[in-house]
């Protein structure tokens, strides 16, 4: 048996994109790309409507197959319905549906039952105080408004284990209040050595919570540092 040291497997990429684009028929929604994230890392991907943002977050979430090369999530493929995912990745990606027969509070405790979380009361109880909704608590989401239903949906994330969090535009609906908090949570989520992957079209969001940003122009990448998004003018 080899002595030789294999490396800590915490130093390695979370997730890694290596060549992979996405074709419907003859439209090229993104062309091949490269980049990795590690644990701790939060990534920006930032661009106008239709330049492939929620396309990269569909394949690097596992709902879509790549037309071209490869996703990896801790160590394997990136399958929707695989283990790995459903028990390490959290995704808030568009306006998913609500239980019409759930409350607000009933919905965090499915989530968090369902993924097997533990302490179940208070992590509900202290998701709904970070999303402003106890005193919502028992009522029908269908109720809420936008910008407390998309609270709600990002409460959810709170509620599960998770090494990556895939966040789709988590900024839509929400009042500046309610911003502010989101980029405390990312940068407290982050600081415990979750990775985090955030799409936006909002500059002003990547500037306060990425480390560094994939930036979609017509399907192809370019990157911007921490100190480019700082300094960064001009639309997206």
């Amino acid at each position: 048996m080899s002595d030789e040291a294999t490396g800590d497997p915490s130093d390695e990429p979370l997730l890694s994109v290596v060549g992979a684009s996405r074709e419907y028929g003859d439209v090229v929604a993104l062309s091949p790309i490269d980049f990795q994230v590690a644990r701790g890392e939060c990534l920006a991907v930032v661009g106008p409507n239709g330049s492939g943002k929620s396309t990269l977050l569909r394949l690097m979430a596992g709902r879509e197959i790549p037309t071209s090369g490869r996703v990896t999530f801790a160590g394997g493929p990136v399958d929707e319905n695989g283990p790995a995912v459903r028990e390490k990745m959290a995704v808030v990606a568009g306006p998913s549906a609500f239980y019409p027969d759930l409350t607000t509070r009933e919905h965090l405790e499915f989530v968090a039952l369902g993924h097997g979380a533990p302490d179940v009361a208070e992590l509900v109880d202290d998701a709904l105080a970070w999303a402003r909704l106890a005193e919502h608590a028992d009522k029908f989401p269908a109720v809420l408004s936008a910008g407390q239903q998309q609270s709600l949906r990002l409460a959810g994330v709170l509620v599960r284990p998770r090494e990556l969090v895939i966040l789709d535009e988590p900024e839509a609906h929400l009042d500046p209040a309610a911003r502010g908090r989101l980029a405390e949570l990312l940068r407290a989520e982050t600081d415990r050595g979750v990775a985090i992957v955030l799409a936006t079209h909002q500059i002003e969001v990547a500037r306060v919570a990425a480390d560094r940003a994939l930036v979609l122009r017509d399907g192809f990448a370019g990157h911007l540092s921490r100190d480019d998004l700082a300094s960064f003018e001009g639309d997206l």
